[in-house]
């Protein structure tokens, strides 16, 4: 009877793969890469996997979605070897980077909701230079010194060109909204190292009305994020207890 439930619990590759929408390659590729466990082999050199392997790619498929690629693969690589505590903090460091993205968001939709007046300013900043304003008339504009600007560019929180004849800094209208934005920040009590994330999420939005428009998506991945590491947790469990 054990006889006839080992070749019974035998899975091919083919077995493996089927059921997951993947090619028989890539189950070979996740075992040669310390996701699935070591297969046994045939007398003839054929690979053969039981319900570990199968509980393995089942895990590691469903972490994925919450961690990545490359951490779902290092979770699954320091279980199989024996050193899950590894896995484990992996996957609390998946959690911290969660968080912090959480506490982006908010950030983000907090400063967007005190910046409406800002944003709609209809007033331009007079240019001081060919298609921008150079750094004292920004200054000026804003009742900042030049020096708080260039901290700010060291900061990452405003990129201004130079000209290429004087050297001087330009300006140019998404600066100038970067710099206004960060001025409110700032005396809402924003420190630097949180302001410039913020502002990386402006300009990468196209500004702040676009980036508003998508705080709804934002929040509907990290949620889906969340749920995934849910899911990725209990695979996990499952294959642990298959490894006893």
């Amino acid at each position: 009877m054990g006889k006839n439930l080992q070749s019974r619990d035998r899975l091919r590759p083919v077995d493996l793969a089927r059921g997951h929408g993947l090619s028989t390659q890539a189950v070979r590729n996740y075992e040669e890469a310390g996701i699935l466990p070591a297969a046994d082999r045939t007398p003839h050199g054929y690979r053969t996997y039981t319900p570990l392997h199968a509980g393995a790619l089942r895990a590691f498929l469903a972490l994925v979605p919450g961690h990545g690629h490359g951490t779902a693969a290092a979770i699954m690589r320091a279980v199989n070897e024996g050193a899950a505590d590894d896995g484990f903090r992996l996957i609390d460091e998946s959690h911290l980077q969660l968080l912090d993205d959480r506490r982006t968001l908010q950030d983000v939709e907090s400063a967007l909701r005190g910046l409406a007046p800002v944003v709609h300013d209809p007033e331009p900043v007079t240019a001081s230079g060919p298609g921008g304003t150079f750094i004292g008339s920004l200054a000026g504009r804003l009742g900042i010194r030049p020096a708080t600007l260039r901290a700010w560019e060291r900061a990452g929180v405003v990129s201004p060109r130079r000209d290429p004849l004087t050297g001087y800094r330009v300006y140019d209208a998404a600066d100038v909204r970067d710099a206004r934005l960060a001025h409110q920040l700032r005396r809402g009590g924003y420190p630097l190292e949180r302001i410039s994330p913020l502002i990386a999420q402006v300009r990468a939005a196209g500004g702040p009305e676009p980036l508003e428009a998508a705080l709804g998506d934002w929040q509907a991945r990290l949620s889906a994020r969340g749920r995934a590491m849910l899911t990725g947790a209990a695979e996990l469990e499952a294959y642990l207890r298959l490894r006893g």
